[in-house]
C-alpha cells in the first residue's frame, strides 16, 4: 500500500490521513493528520503535501525501556490510550499506522548495486530491480531491513544522478544508505501493535523521522547531523545533499539524568525529575553554592525535615551524565567517517534537548556549532506539542511524502507471515509503481 500515489492523493483506505504513533521510553504519542497537496514551496522544498494534525493523544510511556518494549500489556494499554485519544480528537477510527523505531543496534551500511539496461530508457522496474539487489546485499541473519535509500544514481560510471528515470544507458548503478536493526525488537514493537488490534504500516526509524521535522532545507543539503536526545535513546542521524546517509543509537537520555539524581540526592525518582526540570543545568553558575534546594527524602511522611542541598551539587551530577552522553555521540559521530560532511551544523531535538545549559555544554564538547531544532513543516499542532520533544513523531507524518526512492520494510513481518500476500519485494514494486 502507498500513502501518496502518483497523482499526488493518498491511496489508504481513507483518502488524505495519515496516522503516526512514536513509542518512546517516557511518553508515547499518537498523531492523526490531514495531507493536502501543495504547489512547491520554498521554505520547505521537497514536500508534496501540507499535513494538518487532525487528532492528538499522548500518554505517559509503560513497558518501554531503551526505546525497546520490555513488557507488552503494559506497553500495550498505553498505545491503546493515546491511540483512542487521537482517535476521538479527530472523529474516525484508524486501523494502520506508520512507527518509530529506535532500539535494535541499528546498523548504517553503504552498499552499491548494478543492473544492465541494454541501451533502454531506465523506468520504474529498473529502478526496483537495482534497489532490491542493494538491500539484499546487506541483510544479515537475524537483522531486518529498516529503511535502504538511494543516495545517488549512476548510469554508465556517470555518478551524480538524481532522478535516472527516461535517461539513456547501458547500466545503472546505485549507491545506497541501507540501515539494519536486530530482528527481535522490530518484531516486539509490532507484536505489541498488533495486539492493540492496529497494524504497522511502515516503520521508520528515529532519527531519520527527528532529521526531517528538525532540520531546515540547506542544513540537509550542504550537511548536518540531528542528535535527538530522548527520554530512554539519543539517536545520530546525517544528512548531506538532502539525503539521509548515516544513523546510529546510543542507549542512554533524560531518564538516566534522573535517575543519577535520585541516587545523588537520596529523593524519589518523580522528586528528581521535579528537580531537573525546574532548577537543573548543565552548566555551574556562580550562585549555584549559594542556592539551596529542599528535598523531601525518600519516603518521607508528614513533618519529616527535607534535605537541603546546594545546586552545585544537583549542577554537577546532571553534568556528568550529559558530558559523558555527548563524549559519546562526538565519538560515534567521529568513527562513522562522516564528521567532515556534517561541518558545523549540528541540530540538538528531542526532549532532553530543552535542560537548561545543555546547548552550551554541547558546543564545547562536539566542538561545532549548535541550535535546538523543534519540529517544522506541521500545522494545527497544540501549544504543547511544538517543542523539540514532539520532532520525531512530526517527523513521522512528513515520511509519507519523502518516501520515494526507497525499498524496505513496507509491512511488517508478522503481517507478512499471516497474510502471504505477495511477499517483501511484490508489495516494493507495487508501491514504487504507486508513488511513481
Amino acid at each position: 500500500m502507498s500513502w501518496l500515489g502518483g497523482n499526488g492523493q493518498t491511496t489508504s483506505r481513507r483518502s488524505g490521513i495519515v496516522t503516526v504513533l512514536d513509542i518512546g521510553s517516557s511518553k508515547i504519542c499518537c498523531i492523526i493528520g490531514k495531507l493536502k497537496p501543495i504547489e512547491a514551496g520554498e521554505s520547505l522544498r521537497g514536500r508534496t503535501h501540507q499535513v494538518r494534525v487532525i487528532g492528538i493523544g499522548h500518554q505517559k510511556s509503560q513497558g518501554v525501556k531503551s526505546g525497546m518494549i520490555v513488557d507488552l500489556d503494559r506497553a500495550e494499554q498505553a498505545i491503546r490510550l493515546a491511540v483512542d485519544a487521537a482517535e476521538r480528537m479527530a472523529g474516525l477510527t484508524v486501523d494502520s499506522l506508520i512507527v518509530n523505531l529506535s532500539a535494535g543496534r541499528m546498523k548504517s551500511q553503504i552498499s552499491t548495486a548494478t543492473i544492465n539496461l541494454g541501451g533502454h530508457e531506465v523506468d520504474a522496474s529498473d529502478i526496483t530491480k537495482v534497489l532490491a539487489a542493494g538491500a539484499k546485499q546487506a541483510l544479515q541473519v537475524e537483522r531486518e531491513l529498516v529503511h535502504s535509500l538511494a543516495t545517488g544514481f549512476s548510469l554508465d560510471g556517470e555518478k551524480g544522478i538524481r532522478d535516472p528515470r527516461g535517461m539513456l544507458g547501458e547500466t545503472l548503478g546505485v549507491d545506497m544508505h541501507v540501515l539494519t536493526g536486530d530482528a527481535a525488537p522490530i518484531r516486539n514493537m509490532e507484536l505489541c501493535i498488533n495486539r492493540s488490534h492496529l497494524s504497522v504500516e511502515r516503520m521508520v526509524a528515529t532519527p531519520y523521522a527527528s532529521g526531517l521535522a528538525a532540520l531546515v532545507d540547506d542544513e540537509a543539503e550542504l550537511g548536518a547531523a540531528c542528535i535527538d536526545l530522548g527520554g530512554g535513546t539519543t539517536t545520530i542521524s546525517v544528512f548531506s545533499e538532502g539525503k539521509f546517509v548515516h544513523a546510529d543509537s546510543l542507549p542512554v537520555g533524560g531518564i538516566h539524568v534522573t535517575l543519577d539524581l535520585a541516587r545523588g540526592l537520596s529523593s524519589s525518582v518523580e522528586t528528581a525529575e521535579r528537580f531537573k526540570v525546574m532548577h537543573g543545568s548543565a552548566l555551574p553558575t556562580g550562585a549555584d553554592d549559594r542556592d539551596v534546594v529542599n528535598v523531601p527524602p525518600v519516603g518521607a511522611e508528614d513533618g519529616d525535615m527535607p534535605l537541603q542541598v546546594p545546586r552545585a551539587v544537583m549542577t554537577r551530577i546532571i553534568r556528568a551524565r550529559v558530558e559523558e552522553t555527548l563524549e559519546l555521540v562526538r565519538d560515534r559521530l567521529a568513527q562513522s567517517g562522516f564528521g567532515p560532511t556534517v561541518g558545523k551544523r549540528v541540530v540538538l531535538t528531542g526532549g532532553a534537548s530543552q535542560l537548561s545549559g545543555l546547548p552550551d555544554a554541547a558546543r564545547r564538547i562536539l566542538g561545532r556549532n549548535v541550535r535546538v531544532g523543534r519540529p517544522l513543516g506541521v500545522a494545527g499542532l497544540p501549544e504543547a506539542a511544538k517543542g523539540p520533544a514532539f520532532s520525531s513523531a512530526v517527523g513521522l507524518m512528513i515520511y509519507p511524502q519523502v518516501a520515494s526512492f526507497e525499498s524496505g520494510r513496507v509491512t511488517g513481518f508478522l503481517r507478512m507471515r499471516s497474510t502471504g500476500t505477495g511477499g517483501r519485494l511484490g508489495r516494493v514494486g507495487q508501491w514504487l509503481k504507486d508513488s511513481f
